[in-house]
């Protein structure tokens, strides 16, 4: 399993991904699942991964393949990022049609796109295994795709189209943080990519493993503050009353 998050922001974009592929007793495997295109000089783009990895890597071949080899529809010749979004939308499914009439099995994968064409917005795509895609909101700026419930409470809390990148990273960091807290199968290392605003050829780019110790101070921090905000809870006892016994039949 995976978790990976894409942010849109007025000020840019937040990328966030896991690299665990497997987690059995024995068996830990980890891939990046967060992938920079080779672009020109007007353009970033990122493509983030979840699902059969077999597929996940075919597709990021082909679409560099098709970079390298001048294909007339590519990453770099696309003039509007929901164009990019719908190339990769059919790249996708020609590869899982393709493995699927080889195997008989189903490989889905599901990918966020992120990035900016310099003179249009930056924004973030979920592309699904059918092809099709959506963008994110004003009501909700993000987009996750893997094991996504439990990351999701603080991202809504949290995220408006106003958080500045900083914040955005650090509640991306946290909503990490609590799905490995919660699920074994989404580890480190974490990767993580911050972009400014048309500032195409200097995104930030992190990777936390298990040790690092910013990831452990955030860790330790927000469970502190989750428990002092527990502890600080109105009292049961002191604020409510009961309605009576329960009716007994």
């Amino acid at each position: 399993m995976t978790y990976c998050i894409g942010v849109s922001l007025d000020a840019g974009l937040v990328l966030t991904s896991d690299s665990r592929t497997n987690a059995g007793i024995d068996n830990v495997s980890t891939y990046s699942k967060m992938h920079r295109c080779m672009t020109t000089p007007d353009r970033m783009l990122v493509i983030m991964s979840a699902g059969n990895l077999a597929t996940t890597q075919s597709v990021i071949q082909q679409i560099r393949r098709d970079v390298q080899e001048g294909a007339p529809r590519n990453v770099n010749t696309l003039n509007y990022l929901a164009d990019v979004a719908e190339y990769l939308g059919d790249v996708l499914v020609a590869k899982i049609r393709k493995h699927t009439e080889q195997t008989g099995f189903v490989p889905d994968a599901t990918l966020i796109l992120g990035g900016q064409i310099l003179g249009r917005n930056p924004n973030i795509y979920m592309i699904y295994p059918q092809g099709n895609y959506i963008t994110t909101s004003d009501d909700t700026p993000y987009l996750q795709i893997g094991e996504s419930k439990y990351g999701k409470p603080v991202l809504d809390r949290f995220l408006t189209r106003e958080t500045s990148l900083e914040d955005a990273a650090i509640c991306s960091l946290i909503s990490m943080d609590s799905t490995m807290k919660s699920n074994a199968s989404v580890g480190p290392p974490i990767e993580m990519m911050i972009y400014s605003r048309d500032q195409v050829n200097n995104p930030k780019h992190y990777r936390f493993d298990a040790e690092n110790p910013y990831l452990i101070s955030i860790r330790h921090e927000w469970a502190n503050q989750l428990n002092h905000a527990f502890r600080a809870m109105p009292r049961l006892e002191e604020h409510a009353h009961p309605n009576g016994g329960l009716h007994i039949f």
